[in-house]
């Protein structure tokens, strides 16, 4: 019996950091399955660096 996996990220911020790491042009022509899995774990690294840096709060 296979479990679908939720996705832990919205599309938004998926696509988002698509953009920002360059490689939203390979998702729009192919999803998510044609990016590179080096891309895939920058896109989860820059995710977690977000949610740290949101978790410590405005720098004063």
């Amino acid at each position: 019996m296979s479990r679908r996996r939720r996705s832990m990220m919205s599309e938004e911020l998926k696509y988002e950091l698509a953009k920002e790491l360059g490689f939203y042009d390979t998702v729009q022509k192919e999803g998510w399955g044609g990016i590179k899995a080096s891309d895939a774990g920058n896109m989860v690294k820059k995710a977690i660096e977000l949610a740290e840096r949101a978790a410590r709060g405005p720098q004063q």
